[in-house]
């Protein structure tokens, strides 16, 4: 087979791929403008005559609360995690990878071992603690954790770039007259940006995308993120309406698109640099 033809054949496969792939982006596009009762029972990828009502009814919102209230929730929500995750796993990182401490190494592995631990598990016993804290209805008990570096994940992400740079600039730093702080800060946090940002767009794609922590945290419709208000549209009443809902949640993404492609070219550098170095 000469190579033309394999060259051939390799796109023709990776373009029908890329249908597979997209044809339910296609589908959720075409049914944002279907008519309600027409999404279930059809099977046209779009509509013979668009309509803007789901839309308009999504717009609407939920049992009087506007639907951006719902993304106002989910901006602040994913915001503060954001700074509170890329904060406290920096400061972490830091003193992991470039501090020497008595029982640092035990500490490391205590950490990695949480991400063996089922979130499940310590689900009742959190719920408790912020229920006598007074917390639930609160934003608190989905975001003190992300400020306190308990997403070992990053920790370790962090930990893992910063082995990479090297120890000459910490020694440079210090004859300069440079403590901690300022070598942290001025150094090596400005060096560290591609990981930093990685977790950024992992920890904003993940918190705008949470259900079950407000779902176990939140009971007033006002504080509901777009992933609760997505929920309320099925059986809010007699019938569900899934043109609002797939109109939503097409909205829903834009956000996060624009998130991802405003910082997408320092994933890949984030991802591959953390692991160089063990």
């Amino acid at each position: 087979m000469s190579t033309r033809v394999r060259r051939a054949v390799w796109h023709a496969v990776a373009l029908a791929i890329l249908v597979v792939l997209l044809y339910p982006v296609a589908w959720t596009i075409g049914a944002s403008f279907k008519p309600s009762t027409d999404i279930v029972g059809s099977i046209e990828l779009f509509p013979a005559e668009p309509t803007g009502a789901n839309y308009a009814r999504a717009a609407e919102g939920i049992a009087g609360v506007s639907v951006w209230t719902f993304f106002r929730n989910s901006v602040v929500l994913a915001g503060l995690a954001v700074l509170g995750t890329v904060a406290s796993s920096a400061m972490a990182g830091y003193a992991f990878a470039r501090l020497r401490f008595r029982g640092r190494g035990l500490m490391f592995t205590m950490m990695i071992g949480t991400l063996l631990l089922p979130f499940h598990v310590m689900i009742i016993p959190q719920y408790i603690i912020f229920q006598r804290a007074g917390l639930i209805d609160t934003f608190v008990p989905l975001l003190i954790g992300k400020f306190l570096a308990t997403e070992a994940f990053f920790v370790f992400l962090i930990v893992q770039f910063m082995r990479t740079l090297p120890k000459e600039l910490d020694e440079a730093a210090t004859i300069d007259g440079c403590g901690h702080l300022r070598l942290f800060w001025n150094v090596i946090l400005p060096l560290s940006r591609p990981a930093l940002i990685t977790v950024s767009i992992f920890t904003f794609i993940w918190t705008w995308n949470d259900f079950l922590g407000p779902l176990l945290y939140l009971n007033s419709p006002e504080n509901y993120p777009l992933p609760i208000a997505l929920q309320a549209f099925i059986d809010q009443t007699t019938t569900s309406d899934y043109g609002a809902m797939i109109a939503m949640s097409l909205l829903a993404l834009v956000p996060v698109l624009l998130f991802f492609l405003a910082f997408q070219r320092y994933l890949v550098e984030g991802v591959a640099t953390s692991g160089v170095k063990g």
